[in-house]
């Protein structure tokens, strides 16, 4: 149960960006800062592979519409990186809990990376780049933050992310029911310009 809130935190964190998430646990762990991050995750060629592909992740999440694309072939890998994160921060035994650590974590893991691949389908809908760039920054540094609270303060990190997950799913809503008006607004605008377009007389012969 004490190793639940780091589970919790690291699934919610590994589907915004689990490259990361293994990177940062790796590193603290491989350095000493914490004893409570397995071996498997400390191995070099794990963290080596965990900093070529977080660093691909942070220039294809701050493209327009090509990070929609990354979120698309990320959503089965997030899920995943999050549940086997979780089981091996609760142990490698195959226990019933280290089974539902990984389901708590892999399930985290989804709720978020669905949260925040609908809200850059959203942001995509702006004409400008700089949307991208900034969200992207906010989530690297929020994921760098967090999970390194984690950390020290398990419980008041885990907090805090349930927090951000709930706030995200609302906002998500939000975003969505505004976008999906746009879009009815603008269909119903081009449906009466071509209306109007077909009642015009034509030239006269």
């Amino acid at each position: 149960m004490s190793v639940l809130p780091l589970v919790f935190t690291s699934g919610w964190a590994s589907g915004v960006n689990a490259y990361a998430v293994v990177l940062l646990l790796g590193v603290f762990g491989a350095t000493g800062v914490t004893d409570e991050v397995p071996d498997a995750l400390q191995r070099p060629d794990v963290l080596i592979v965990a900093g070529v592909l977080f660093l691909c992740e942070a220039v294809a999440d701050k493209i327009p519409y090509v990070d929609s694309v990354w979120d698309a072939v990320h959503t089965v890998i997030r899920p995943v990186s999050g549940a086997v994160v979780g089981a091996l921060l609760a142990g490698q035994s195959g226990s019933l809990p280290d089974l539902a650590a990984g389901a708590i974590g892999g399930s985290t893991a989804l709720t978020s990376h669905l949260v925040k691949a609908g809200t850059r389908m959203a942001v995509n809908t702006s004409p400008e780049p700089f949307s991208n760039i900034a969200l992207s920054t906010a989530e690297d540094l929020g994921v760098a933050g967090i999970i390194s609270f984690a950390i020290f303060h398990p419980v008041a990190a885990a907090v805090i992310a349930g927090t951000l997950l709930v706030l995200g799913v609302v906002i998500l809503v939000f975003l969505w029911s505004r976008i999906r008006r746009f879009r009815r607004r603008r269909a119903q605008r081009r449906e009466e310009k071509r209306l109007a377009a077909a009642r015009e007389p034509g030239p006269p012969e």
